[in-house]
């Protein structure tokens, strides 16, 4: 099995934990001016979702996890759970909220496809897209004045909402940052 060590480490890094993936969220080298560097990470744990802080520090390893990765389409939510299905052999999966996380929920609409991970044989997590293509659906209207730079907020098809600028009007389609959570452009 594949290790990675403190060099390696940077944001989307997959790695296990007594014997858990987990996926790296955020990470900070520090070199302080005495001792050796070390990195702060946050890692979220792909089977239940949970983040926790982590400090590694020169020549810690972990091991790369053993994860496969489907394409499936988002189905609906029953719920309880999230349906997913793979396109090929129609077999049907459910996520629980936990498992899909509420900052990937909130981009999904019924139809689009998702990478599926599993661990083991069994379905762990769901990764979509860094950038989507949402309708606005609801927004406030715009006023005389109101280009100057600003930004009102959008709610989209998928119930997120997001700043968009004044010159953004309802019912038009966007690009959305997933990670950030935030407004690219119009699509186009």
């Amino acid at each position: 099995m594949a290790t990675i060590g403190m060099g390696d480490i940077k944001k989307g890094a997959r790695l296990e934990i007594t014997g858990n993936p987990y996926k790296v969220t955020e990470f900070q080298h520090v070199k302080p001016g005495k001792g050796a560097a070390f990195v702060r990470m946050k890692i979220k744990n792909l089977q239940t979702g949970k983040v926790i802080e982590k400090t590694v520090h020169a020549g810690d390893k972990f091991e790369v996890p053993e994860l496969e990765q489907k394409t499936m389409q988002f189905l609906y939510d029953d719920g309880e759970f999230l349906q997913f299905m793979d396109t090929t052999t129609f077999d049907q999966i459910g996520l629980t909220h936990e498992q899909v996380g509420k900052d990937t929920f909130d981009y999904m609409i019924d139809g689009m496809e998702a990478e599926i991970l599993f661990h083991g044989g069994k379905a762990i997590s769901v990764e979509i897209p860094q950038t989507v293509v949402l309708k606005i659906v609801e927004t406030p209207p715009n006023f005389k004045g109101d280009s100057q730079g600003g930004k009102k907020p959008a709610t989209l098809e998928s119930g997120a909402v997001v700043q968009v600028p004044f010159h953004v009007l309802e019912g038009e389609m966007i690009k959305v940052d997933t990670v950030e959570g935030k407004y690219l452009e119009k699509a186009k």
